[in-house]
């Protein structure tokens, strides 16, 4: 059995973008640690996967991915320890370091988008590119989009712009998420919002409430409140603290406020689902390392990754391109912590 990247990455107490970043001479890993982890690559015997495309098709030889640093999104200075991006490079790398390619991580700083693209070395040499675009709003991708040769944008779109797309359908997760939790008999639900202005989360907020609306169900003003999208402490809003009325099942926009959720409410003695039932939308790694462990909607990143390179391969390889928006489906995953 072929040794993985993920193989490496638990070896060597590391995650699997660190590996990736060593394999492939990037920044983003002190020396110690690419040491580290090449010895215990030499040890484990581990050798990248290549694959081969039939018929003699050509493959892309390098692919940019590029990211978008910003100060109060998703993509901050702490984006590399998000557990999207640590599975979003590996699959990238496999995917592409598997049939021979590399894949070379460029960071743009939001403020200074004009001067790090003018400035960017790799990006002019770059003849196609993956662009992280969590954060972005219309007028950035456009810019990027006339800016950065053969360029797809992945985990956001809009629908009005003339760009190529890959993303989940976060509508039908939401959706998919309102509709199981009326499904089990709850009523009286809660909503967990990132206060954090994302359009990947406020197209699930769109799908739930709709999931609801069909059934004539609202959402009381006092169970709907907001948390930081990616911190997994804090306080909850008082009413949680203070023995008042609070929801039968809450649904979060993410994981990490589900998380959070869990952590603080068993703390404070609230028996998690019998008291009160949580759901979270992502599928992150730490979900299964709670008790309960968390339900959720699963995020299929690997298939994310194919889609925008097969993407990609058309776009640099057809000139008669039309841009295009790809969505893939999310998944239900019932766990513990509502069922």
């Amino acid at each position: 059995m072929k040794l993985k990247m993920s193989d490496i990455a638990e070896k060597a107490g590391v995650s699997k973008a660190a590996v990736s970043f060593a394999l492939n001479g990037k920044a983003g890993v002190s020396e110690k640690t690419r040491k580290h982890i090449f010895k215990v690559i030499e040890e484990m015997g581990y050798e990248p996967l290549r694959k081969h495309k039939k018929g003699g098709v050509r493959k892309l030889t390098s692919i940019s991915l590029v990211i978008i640093k910003t100060t109060t999104g998703l993509m901050n200075r702490s984006y590399a320890s998000l557990p999207f991006f640590d599975s979003l490079v590996s699959n990238l790398s496999q995917n592409v370091g598997g049939s021979g390619g590399q894949v070379q991580i460029v960071t743009l700083n939001i403020r200074n988008l004009k001067q790090d693209i003018e400035n960017s070395t790799a990006l002019k040499k770059s003849k196609a590119a993956i662009v992280l675009a969590t954060d972005l709003n219309k007028k950035q991708i456009l810019f990027l989009d006339s800016k950065i040769k053969n360029a797809i944008f992945i985990d956001n779109y809009f629908e009005d712009v003339d760009a190529d797309f890959v993303s989940i359908d976060n509508f039908q997760g939401g959706y998919n998420a309102g509709k199981f939790i009326i499904e089990k008999g709850y009523t009286q639900i809660g909503y967990v919002a990132s206060n954090r202005i994302i359009t990947n989360f406020l197209k699930r907020r769109e799908g739930f409430r709709t999931a609801l609306k069909e059934k004539n169900l609202e959402i009381p003003p006092d169970f709907v409140f907001s948390l930081n999208p990616v911190e997994l402490r804090g306080t909850l809003p008082k009413f949680f603290y203070s023995n008042k009325k609070y929801p039968h099942a809450i649904f979060c926009e993410d994981d990490y406020m589900a998380l959070r959720l869990v952590k603080e409410l068993t703390k404070i003695g609230i028996k998690i689902p019998d008291q009160l039932a949580i759901m979270g939308f992502d599928d992150i790694f730490e979900d299964t390392m709670i008790n309960p462990e968390l339900t959720t909607i699963h995020v299929p990143i690997e298939q994310i990754v194919r889609q925008a390179i097969n993407q990609l391969e058309e776009k640099v390889s057809n000139t008669h391109w039309l841009s295009q928006k790809s969505f893939i489906s999310t998944k239900l995953i019932v766990r513990e912590s509502l069922k």
